[in-house]
């Protein structure tokens, strides 16, 4: 039978193919628990351990210059009046015009 690899290792994960890519002959049930027998149990890390990790990947981050922040503070807050300036434009503009359909 002709499969592509994403194919076999899903039917792999299923249990439905040996790790030869031959077709499996155990019962589902058997298959079940082979691939809840093959994943490894997950240890659990403690609340400090956590801590720390999260602190050395904190590390790792590029942190943006006090002048960065600033001019991305600008440029967001330019962008924000801008585009508030046009949709309160278009919302009179179809107020007066419904308006003045209605008027009549």
């Amino acid at each position: 039978m002709a499969m592509n690899r994403e194919t076999k290792r899903m039917l792999q994960r299923q249990g439905q193919l040996g790790p030869d890519a031959e077709q499996s002959t155990c019962a589902p049930e058997d298959r079940r628990r082979a691939a809840a027998a093959q994943r490894a149990p997950r240890e659990r890390i403690g609340p400090v351990q956590f801590i720390r990790e999260v602190r050395g990947e904190l590390r790792k981050v590029a942190w943006p210059t006090r002048d960065e922040v600033a001019r991305y503070s600008f440029i967001v807050l330019f962008t924000l009046i801008i585009l508030t300036t046009l949709i309160f434009g278009l919302d009179w503009v179809s107020a007066k015009g419904v308006f003045y359909l209605f008027d009549k």
